[in-house]
């Protein structure tokens, strides 16, 4: 495999023309090579953010750290860069390795006098604050989930290496004094799914273009043993979490076997009448996550499989229907972090999702052939619309409300989604409300959201999008890629609620990754219909001169450009694969 590491992704693809995938993806895919897919690179530093000696005493060679090398200790090597600490002095370097990655550290120490492992203590950050950071705090930095923050033991004239978690900057002291280090190389082990981008994204906007791209990379890394929702944190199946994550891999990877070991786990740790991940929503992101998968990728026989099941389940929510049409539902009742103390927004949420998942379960029961089953969910669909929730005022829940009719869309639009901008918008939920604007045509103002919120997270040094992002942080916030000064604020560590309280933050959260779907199907116009037998292209430009793009289908890579003529037409010109239909 040519050694172009995803590290640099988002540089190269927009150095490719249309229809080129950058190198490392380049290669045909094998979809019965899953057991290979998982591979470990070595990335070198890309800049040493600090060092606590500059004087050239306790630290020396520094850069020496910097050079790509073999990974090859030996017994004649001078100038590698060396660690010497006394009683006052215990020397420390914070490494930049360019971008967010999953996996751990290499060190490579040469020969020396004392045979004695030497004590290292690492800090893994996804953030400079937070390989900065000591766990605890007010900013309350952990080892929750994943270790970032341990003492290791080197060995003389060997290699040592150690870690799984989620970080880009590694901060490496010293632990005891008397201590003198010759060190090769500190490399990132990078652990990754090698599989490649068969969607794409390209625009005469370089900030959409990047968006875009970070959405489909925040994803991939969470594509480990599972599709987890985080690299550093959690590391479990979230199933509402994995409904915005399935929607990229659709558009950027395709058919792929990670969703459905996924699904399935979530099925076999949850017999009902347990609900998914103790929440009621979550069962619901499991049905409409099947109904997703099948109109993109039309696997029947998957579905089937899913027949006894899903049954059960649809007939266990409706028995949570009260006489008045009203979900009742039980467990944690949850839509975000965001609106969990807002009783009104989680039941306008939860009704509308009610509605959508009946809908969803009727459609798939005509699909395998129970039509008595299809009827009797269309009805409990129409009985639940007949309850209109009131008094809810949040963007999250009323974007639900907007993509099952029961309100306007225009009208949230105009009302509750437009309202201050991006402010109160969540990570997870600005998918929906993403949904909700184009269901009421307002592209642009779709890509003023994406824009701002999200091009907000890579104005203050993203490389993956976030668990949470609140845009009022952001005034008088510094960057998560430099040290902060005493006068800023420090994005990651000073903010966040709920599960995201400072350093705990998550900086890579595939629930996050909406923009990327949310470009393709609705800018780009690629809506795949009919188990993906058929497409339908309906672009929406807005205030873009020309975008172009590809989509992985069952029969194939779909190409699509579109550009806007001076009289404001559009002229579009598609490659299809043979086998799919073009819907006018």
């Amino acid at each position: 495999m040519n050694n172009i590491l995803p590290l640099l992704i988002a540089l190269l693809y927009l150095q490719f023309g249309f229809g080129q995938l950058p190198p490392v993806f380049g290669k045909e895919y094998d979809d019965k090579a899953q057991h290979s897919e998982m591979v470990k690179t070595y990335l070198t530093p890309q800049r040493i953010v600090w060092q606590s000696d500059d004087s050239g005493e306790s630290i020396k060679n520094a850069k020496t750290l910097l050079k790509k090398g073999n990974g090859q200790v030996a017994v004649n090597e001078d100038k590698l860069f060396r660690f010497t600490s006394t009683a006052d002095k215990k020397p420390g370097i914070l490494l930049d390795y360019g971008k967010e990655i999953h996996g751990g550290i290499k060190i490579s120490a040469g020969i020396r006098k004392d045979k004695t492992p030497v004590k290292l203590r690492l800090r893994f950050g996804e953030s400079v604050g937070e390989a900065m950071s000591d766990i605890g705090g007010k900013q309350n930095a952990t080892n929750e989930h994943s270790l970032r923050d341990f003492i290791i033991e080197v060995p003389w004239l060997g290699s040592v290496e150690v870690g799984e978690t989620g970080f880009r900057f590694l901060r490496v002291d010293v632990v005891d004094a008397g201590i003198d280090l010759p060190i090769k190389s500190i490399d990132a082990a990078f652990v990754y799914r090698d599989i490649p981008y068969l969607g794409s994204f390209k625009s005469n906007d370089e900030r959409l273009n990047e968006i875009w791209l970070t959405g489909a990379y925040t994803v991939q890394l969470n594509m480990q043993n599972f599709l987890w929702d985080g690299i550093k944190r959690d590391r479990l199946v979230w199933v509402g979490d994995m409904h915005p994550e399935v929607m990229t891999i659709n558009t950027v990877f395709g058919n792929h076997e990670m969703v459905n070991k996924s699904l399935d786990l979530a099925r076999d740790q949850h017999p009902l009448p347990q609900w998914m991940n103790g929440i009621s929503s979550y069962s619901m992101w499991w049905l409409l996550i099947h109904k997703n998968i099948y109109d993109y990728h039309g696997d029947l026989s998957y579905l089937k499989e899913q027949e006894t099941y899903m049954i059960a389940l649809l007939d266990q929510l409706g028995t949570f229907i009260d006489k008045d049409n009203k979900e009742i539902l039980d467990g944690h009742r949850f839509l975000d972090w965001p609106t969990s103390e807002k009783p009104e927004a989680i039941h306008a949420g939860l009704q509308a999702m009610m509605v959508m998942t009946f809908e969803a379960g009727s459609e798939m029961m005509a699909i395998i052939g129970r039509n008595d089953l299809k009827l009797k969910y269309e009805r409990v669909a129409k009985q639940l619309k007949k309850h209109r929730p009131k008094d809810n005022t949040t963007k999250q829940a009323a974007a639900l409300m907007a993509i099952a009719n029961l309100q306007d869309a225009d009208k949230i639009n105009k009302e509750i989604l437009t309202k201050d901008g991006v402010q109160r918008m969540s990570t997870f939920y600005g998918y929906y409300i993403l949904e909700a604007m184009a269901k009421a045509n307002d592209f642009n103002g779709g890509l003023k959201v994406i824009r701002d919120y999200w091009g907000g997270m890579l104005d203050l040094g993203a490389t993956t999008f976030w668990e949470d992002f609140d845009i009022l942080d952001v005034a008088n916030s510094g960057r998560i890629d430099e040290l902060i000064p005493t006068t800023n604020s420090d994005i990651h560590g000073d903010f966040g609620e709920y599960c995201y309280v400072g350093y705990r933050h998550s900086l890579c959260h595939g629930w996050a990754s909406g923009p990327t779907s949310w470009l393709s199907q609705h800018v780009l116009g690629i809506n795949l219909l009919e188990g993906g037998e058929k497409v339908k292209i309906k672009p929406h430009l807005g205030d873009l001169e020309w975008v172009k793009g590809s989509f992985p289908t069952k029969y194939g890579v779909l190409k699509v450009s579109h550009k806007k003529n001076s009289d404001g037409t559009l002229k579009t010109e598609v490659e299809v694969p043979e086998g799919l239909s073009i819907i006018e």
